[in-house]
């Protein structure tokens, strides 16, 4: 391990986005299932009401995402820092919910004003690794991964340095660089590494200190400049209830001020307009509605935010996901909601987390045993790898003498002789009767959640063709 480099164990809010492809799925279990996989609506979701109220109302929709990755990004490290994550969550961390085993990760906040940034990524022959970059308004506009390096030409395979540049920008990229372009001054990246085994652990570690994150003028004068880890300002902080608690006042206050430096996109246009009837605009004040009437705007729009459900959300065999996440055009109630409960979701291009909620553990207080059966040739579809990982009744890893968390990644399956695959989901330890790569153990009372991770997912995961099979009772 590099010298001098700090470590951080990762809080709830802090790196709320890291669960996020997750998260951003429990409000789906609801819903309908769809065979609809657009990435994004391209249709406004704001209204023609003149009345002040409703324009409130969709101009907190509007902008609520803008505001929460702003208050996210203040308890997070200072701008242009990067923080490493070197911890794997244990059945004891309670600090996130569904915690992922699969990856390690890295996350910075970054001010493109002033000039472009540079992160580079080490070479990492047979291991996956994904920069997610996310603009102001939580729109993730690239991604860049060891499946799609997405490498401009001349550009070695290898080690990977991106050139981030925030909007207008004009100038000479360094020889070797590809250059990712963000629409707002004010990104977040979030950098994930698979961890491939146990005794894996260590060497993501080593890789992760070999990321370099610095801005372009300093990569000029010296681009072998160490990045150490910074501290996160406020790990205890909760940024979603800090924006809860905001009266209509404050919060159209803030969003006034963020779309100076941020500000909408062309697309918005419309809406922008609308909003401005009212004062709420870029560097604007609130105007023509009271006080009252602006905090009463406001609780409705949280109860439509919270309430709203992904008409494009799937639900096969009792597992609910979304491929129309990430990027969102002027769906903003969509937006909206998905920054509510996943702030950071990953584009179905990246990531597809098919999950099952509130699955009853006993039978009669009798622990279940539970199978999930894949048909020869129907495991999941990916490019890099999947994992199935069981979680407590409260979203935390169970706590097992073998601690095994997670199969499918880590622990390879072992097939049946027809290629098939049953994966076994009980408290106690099979034995031999099981492989070990095919046995997650579960809690052996209350309930249980399931989460079924596919990285670099096929085109069958997202578009339907391919589905996760119904979890059965074994008699």
């Amino acid at each position: 391990m590099t010298q001098g480099l700090e470590r951080f164990s990762i809080s709830r809010r802090g790196l709320f986005g890291m669960a996020a492809g997750f998260t951003a799925v429990i409000g789906l279990a609801a819903c309908g299932s769809s065979n609809d996989s657009s990435s994004s609506s391209s249709t406004s979701s704001v209204g023609g009401d003149s009345d002040p109220k409703a324009i409130a109302v969709d101009a907190y929709v509007f902008g609520y995402p803008l505001v929460l990755m702003d208050t996210t990004r203040t308890t997070a490290a200072p701008t242009n820092t990067l923080m490493r994550y070197s911890t794997t969550p244990t059945p004891d961390d309670k600090t996130i919910v569904s915690p992922n085993v699969d990856t390690l990760y890295a996350q910075a906040w970054l001010d493109l004003s002033a000039e472009p940034m540079v992160i580079q990524m080490p070479t990492m022959p047979d291991r996956y690794w994904l920069v997610q970059v996310q603009d102001a308004w939580s729109n993730t506009v690239n991604d860049p991964s060891s499946m799609h390096p997405k490498l401009a030409d001349g550009a070695p395979a290898g080690p990977f340095t991106y050139v981030l540049t925030g909007p207008g920008w004009s100038g000479q990229l360094p020889t070797g660089t590809t250059r990712l372009e963000v629409p707002t001054p004010t990104s977040w990246v979030i950098v994930r590494m698979a961890v491939n085994n146990a005794a894996d652990h260590d060497a993501v570690v080593a890789l992760q200190d070999q990321i370099k994150l610095m801005p372009l003028s300093a990569w000029n004068t010296n681009p072998d400049t160490p990045t150490p880890s910074a501290a996160p300002q406020d790990p205890t902080a909760n940024s979603a209830k800090e924006v809860d608690a905001m009266d209509g006042p404050t919060f159209f206050a803030k969003l006034n001020a963020l779309m100076v430096k941020n500000p909408p996109a062309s697309a918005d246009a419309d809406a922008v307009k609308r909003f401005a009837t009212i004062g709420i605009a870029p560097g604007g004040t609130v105007k023509g509605i009271d006080t009252a009437t602006l905090n009463d705007a406001v609780s409705t729009a949280k109860q439509q935010i919270s309430s709203y459900q992904n008409p494009k959300a799937k639900l096969v065999n009792d597992w609910a996901y979304a491929t129309n996440l990430g990027t969102y055009g002027t769906d903003y109630p969509l937006r909206a909601n998905t920054a509510l409960i996943g702030l950071g979701a990953n584009l179905a291009a990246d990531a597809i987390y098919p999950m099952m909620l509130n699955v009853p553990a006993t039978t009669n207080g009798t622990p279940r045993r539970l199978r999930v059966h894949f048909a020869p040739g129907q495991l999941p579809p990916v490019d890099a790898f999947w994992s199935l990982t069981a979680y407590t009744a409260d979203r935390f890893l169970v706590p097992n003498p073998d601690n095994i968390h997670s199969i499918g990644h880590q622990i390879p399956v072992t097939l049946n002789p027809d290629g098939s695959a049953d994966l076994t989901l009980q408290s106690a330890n099979p034995g031999s009767e099981v492989p070990q790569g095919n046995w997650l153990p579960i809690p052996d009372t209350g309930t249980l959640n399931l989460a079924l991770r596919l990285y670099a997912p096929k085109q069958a995961a997202a578009d339907g063709t391919w589905q996760p099979p119904a979890l059965n009772q074994i008699n």
